[in-house]
């Protein structure tokens, strides 16, 4: 579309007002101009309407006539209006007639052109942006001189000239002068007068072809030239014939195809007088879409018969071009269609079943929800779950919107449509990354760290670490808990804890019964919605403390949850279709190993964590607990300065405890402590502050 665009802002105005064509000669076949008639009729309406008022201008071309004399003929279809306003449309006449002649003009100024060559007979718009060459062309106009020669800049070397952009070609054009310049433009141009200027825009109408011989002068850059014709050739030869009577046929199959250039054609046509094989040719390049350079090689070919060839590959390739473009349009168009008719019928089947009372809008609202959630994982969920997805779904379309069963359908199919189905998150086995990550969380446990690497190791070569049920355990403060949410920090899973410490109800784990009112799925189905991937890592806490009460025994149904054997196919009673906990890594933590049910011992792997050494206490203090309660207090590293004896003593005189728990809440209590001291002293500082300015006044 860029390139459709930019070759109808070079084409306009002059094929939307006016066309150049060649005076009236004998060298056009009358066969060639019935041809030509009857491409015009192809897009000809009614003109009787759209004549009024219209001129067209046609210039001369060194091909047109033998005498090369500047030929202007005025159509006017209307009479002669106020002496005023044929004033002022001769003034802004494209074109002025000159004397001397055009070929006279043998040293003229150099307009390089950036985009696409300019053809004979047609107009382009340019900008120059060299202030010395725009005065030197407002100036060659004042003289009744109103030519330049406009050539084609070739492209650097190594690039494509498809990639460089408008803005990038013309910022380059005028970093060049002189020598420089003239090296990179075509030797072939066009002979090209000045229509006008205004501003830094100049209107330039192709006469002749021109090529460059030498170099006059360098700032503005000014070059004589040769005036070229085209090479002598036969008018009744059948093969120029065949071209051009081709080149016609191409062109009205371009037109029943496309309606862009039907404007350019209709112009042309209802002007066109008598018509030449050589103005054939560069009409077909210059409306065509080739890229500059082959519209620079049909402007360099002086060889009619070749010319024409060429062209006619350019509209040939056009022709592909507006198929495509057609079939484009005509399959987004059944598209489009399609799309409306669906949605018409589905409108129309929303009002039916509205009418008969079957359907509400927040009934489809819902529907649409639960779909849409759909969408992304629908190839990853399970064929059973779809089929009991899309029974769901139609029973909610069924059932009234106040009725006590719609409630429980729709927040049945909320929870499973929210489930990640096969949505997983990419694990990394990196040890060295692992390794990291522990020692920046902890200080010591070297054995654990260990054996926590030794995990990631195994499941860095099984390509998974599933299998495994990891039990931490050791007295209370050790920091079991933050371990776990390490490890998930380290393998790039999502983290979820969950206590089951006291828990007596069975149904917290497996989910209750969809008929029992306020009925929940289970505490793995909660974690699977909230985090959102089907393989987090989730810690158990105080597994050890699990109660018995009359509602069943919860250590029996976390073996169905644990089990790397059954968790496969893990069944909540409220969502009553398999669920698949096999990803899911599962860490428990315990601090008496002998608590914990036995049936449930033999399917965990133990690792013990034992309490700290005062060496240890002192680094955990100074580098993880003393820092962060220091920023939680809000009190500067400058403003207070903890002394190892200071935490020395307070680690053997009151935290002998095995874990750092307490520790921490004695290093609070002194930063509550000196929070309150500062902001005494803060106090007392502002009212000395407020009594030496008082008695300053007084002074």
């Amino acid at each position: 579309m860029l390139k459709l665009h930019t070759r109808l802002h070079a084409l306009t105005p002059s094929l939307s007002s006016s066309l150049r064509l060649g005076p009236t000669t004998d060298s056009a076949s009358p066969i060639l101009r019935a041809a030509l008639s009857s491409l015009g009729s192809l897009t000809r309406r009614s003109r009787s309407s759209d004549l009024v008022g219209h001129r067209a201008f046609f210039c001369s071309d060194s091909d047109s006539s033998g005498d090369g004399s500047d030929r202007v003929v005025h159509v006017d279809s209307k009479a002669v209006e106020s002496e005023g306003e044929e004033a002022e449309s001769k003034s802004s006449s494209a074109i002025v007639p000159t004397n001397p002649r055009p070929e006279d003009y043998l040293t003229v100024l150099a307009l390089p052109l950036p985009h696409r060559p300019l053809f004979p007979g047609f107009y382009m718009p340019i900008y120059v942006k060299d202030p010395k060459l725009l005065a030197a062309l407002q100036e060659s106009r004042k003289r009744q001189a109103p030519y330049a020669g406009a050539f084609l800049v070739k492209d650097e070397p190594g690039t494509d000239p498809s990639s460089v952009s408008g803005s990038e070609s013309e910022k380059n054009i005028y970093d060049f002068k002189g020598k420089e310049l003239l090296n990179r433009l075509h030797e072939v141009g066009t002979l090209a007068q000045i229509s006008s200027i205004q501003g830094d825009q100049v209107v330039l109408i192709g006469h002749r072809r021109l090529q460059i011989t030498e170099m006059v002068s360098e700032e503005p850059l000014t070059v004589k030239v040769d005036h070229l014709k085209d090479k002598p050739y036969n008018k009744d030869d059948d093969v120029i014939k065949a071209t051009s009577f081709e080149v016609i046929s191409t062109l009205r199959d371009v037109l029943k195809t496309s309606s862009l250039w039907r404007d350019h054609v209709q112009t042309y046509t209802q002007h066109i007088g008598d018509f030449n094989f050589p103005r054939l040719a560069d009409f077909g390049a210059a409306i065509s879409g080739a890229n500059k350079l082959q519209c620079q090689q049909v402007l360099e070919e002086l060889d009619v018969y070749k010319r024409l060839k060429l062209t006619l590959e350019l509209v040939k390739k056009e022709m592909e071009i507006s198929k495509i473009q057609e079939s484009i349009a005509k399959a987004i168009e059944e598209k489009i269609s399609g799309e409306q008719r669906r949605y018409l019928l589905n409108e129309q089947l929303k009002a039916i079943k509205k009418e008969l009372g079957l359907e509400t809008d927040d009934k489809t609202a819902l529907s649409a929800k639960f779909r849409e959630r759909l969408e992304p994982n629908r190839d990853h969920i399970p064929p059973h779950v779809l089929q009991v997805i899309e029974e769901e779904l139609t029973k909610l379309q069924l059932l009234e919107a106040s009725s006590s069963e719609f409630n429980v359908t729709r927040n049945y199919l909320d929870w499973l449509t929210a489930l990640p189905w096969g949505n997983y998150s990419d694990e990394n086995f990196d040890v060295l990354h692992a390794q990291q990550i522990l020692d920046e969380d902890h200080y010591g446990l070297a054995d654990v760290k260990e054996r926590i690497l030794e995990f990631i190791a195994v499941g860095k070569l099984r390509g998974t670490s599933q299998g495994k049920i990891i039990c931490l355990s050791g007295p209370p403060g050790v920091g079991k808990t933050s371990i776990g949410r390490s490890i998930a920090r380290a393998l790039n899973r999502k983290f979820f804890r969950f206590s089951v410490g006291g828990l007596s109800d069975v149904a917290e784990i497996k989910g209750h019964r969809r008929t029992y009112i306020g009925a929940m799925p289970g505490k793995m189905v909660q974690c699977l919605k909230n985090v959102g991937t089907a393989n987090p890592l989730v810690l158990i806490d105080e597994v050890d403390k699990l109660g018995r009460g009359h509602a069943g025994d919860p250590a029996s149904a976390m073996l169905e949850l644990l089990d790397p054997e059954q968790n496969a196919n893990f069944l909540d009673h409220y969502l009553d279709v398999p669920i698949d906990l096999s990803k899911v890594l599962f860490v428990c933590t315990a601090n008496v190993v002998e608590n914990i049910p036995s049936p449930l011992l033999d399917r965990m792997e133990v690792i013990a964590i034992a309490g700290y050494i005062t060496d240890e206490k002192m680094h955990i203090a100074r580098d993880y607990l003393e820092k962060s309660t220091r920023e939680a207090c809000g009190i500067k590293p400058e403003e207070v300065e903890v002394t190892d004896a200071a935490l020395l003593g307070l680690i053997e005189s009151y935290c002998r405890e095995a874990g750092v728990r307490n520790l921490q809440k004695h290093i609070e209590k002194i930063y509550r402590k000196l929070s309150n001291l500062l902001d005494k002293e803060h106090q007392m500082n502002l009212q000395l502050l407020k009594l030496r300015l008082l008695n300053l006044r007084k002074l």
